[in-house]
């Protein structure tokens, strides 16, 4: 298998596995126990809440664990709301389902939304941000790099608008941490999945900044100093404080490897296929791993299909989507109609690719819309 799927999740880090074991074996005491194997096992989770935050450049007291991107994002957003109990929320039409979903569900309390137009390759402006804060806002909800098609947003300049409104401002980085630069200066509340960065999936960390009112979504025994409930998923936040302490060292390596592995693809897809669009932006607009495109007379889960069928695994969006033969939101938001949202394939690289299997991808892609742009096209005076 060809892995090229990398926005949707990625292997295990060997390093963060070794680092997981003993928390899985010998060490397996409770984190809010008082005795010796409670105490290690707190040790070992307050090791890696410093290395998330390292990261991100935020206080350790300031990270939240939680059970993943979702979890982050639904408490960032509720949590917010619910302790503001006023004001509009601002965010834009190509979040991720767990962004977008749970201001549906704050919507439907009676919470206005207003959403902040995109260009043809998604990006928000900072003017359009600050138009749309002419009321009281409970929050603005940008993410920082889009999981579909790999746009980063301008998100300094959207802090310092929101910083001048005295918005609060929360950033889905669930794509960005560990792929490009990221901060937490000016940001009130940030969310990270460890499986995006070759830790275990199950497990994510919430930037909450210092003395902001957070309601739980989770209550219970007061973990994670009252905001989160629930005993510890030690070994998974173990494991993603080692992923997170990897990435920090890597970051600028790793940004160019992709970059380099992701325009060998666009290139090869470009000279051996007629018809293909780039759906994503260029340049550092663009996460380095991600390239997003359509192929003309081709639907996208079509393709994904037939790649897989060949040892090729990518996706035609979100994997939280997957399935649910709904155009694409996000294309749909570029202003691509209903059959032009369903054709977007995103291929996403990451550490394990070379370039022999960018080659051979190359090929067994463009095979792949020969026979299926043959299979579509209409029998004409007989012909087969």
């Amino acid at each position: 298998m060809i892995y090229c799927d990398h926005n949707a999740t990625t292997l295990i880090r060997p390093e963060v596995l070794d680092a997981m074991l003993p928390f899985l074996r010998d060490e397996y005491g409770n984190a809010s126990s008082i005795h010796r194997l409670g105490s290690r096992a707190r040790c070992a989770v307050e090791d890696a809440r410093a290395h998330v935050a390292a990261l991100i450049g935020a206080r350790p007291a300031e990270i939240v664990f939680t059970s993943g991107g979702t979890e982050s994002n639904n408490l960032a957003i509720q949590g917010v709301a619910r302790a503001s109990g006023c004001g509009a929320i601002v965010t834009t039409p190509i979040e991720h389902s767990s962004v977008r979903e749970p201001i549906r569900l704050l919507q439907t309390e009676g919470y206005a939304v207003h959403e902040v137009p995109v260009n043809r390759v998604g990006q928000v402006t900072a003017a359009d941000v600050a138009a749309r804060l002419s009321e009281p806002c409970a929050l603005v909800g940008v993410g920082w790099a889009n999981n579909e098609i790999g746009t980063v947003q301008a998100i300094d300049e959207i802090i310092a608008v929101c910083s001048g409104r005295g918005a609060l401002l929360h950033v889905d980085a669930v794509q960005a941490v560990g792929k490009i630069p990221t901060h937490v200066r000016g940001v009130d509340l940030l969310s990270i999945s460890a499986h995006k960065i070759g830790g275990p999936k199950g497990v994510g960390a919430l930037f909450v900044r210092s003395g902001l009112a957070l309601n739980p979504l989770i209550v219970g025994g007061g973990q994670e100093r009252g905001r989160r409930a629930g005993t510890e998923n030690v070994a998974g936040i173990v494991g993603m404080g080692e992923a997170c302490r990897r990435a920090a060292g890597e970051i600028g390596a790793f940004g160019e490897a992709c970059l380099a592995l992701r325009e060998a693809l666009w290139q090869g897809l470009q000279a051996a296929i007629s018809g293909v669009r780039r759906n994503s932006p260029t340049g550092s607009d663009c996460l380095p791993n991600t390239l997003n495109v359509s192929f003309a007379g081709v639907r996208g889960e079509a393709l994904v299909a037939a790649l897989d069928l060949e040892g090729v695994a990518v996706s035609s969006g979100s994997a939280c989507a997957a399935g649910a033969g709904e155009p694409s939101h996000v294309l749909m938001a570029l202003g691509h109609g209903g059959d032009a949202a369903r054709d977007g394939v995103r291929f996403s690289v990451g550490r394990a690719n070379a370039f022999s299997e960018i080659e051979r991808v190359v090929g067994i892609a463009a095979a792949a819309v020969l026979r299926i742009r043959a299979a579509r096209r209409p029998i004409v005076n007989g012909e087969c």
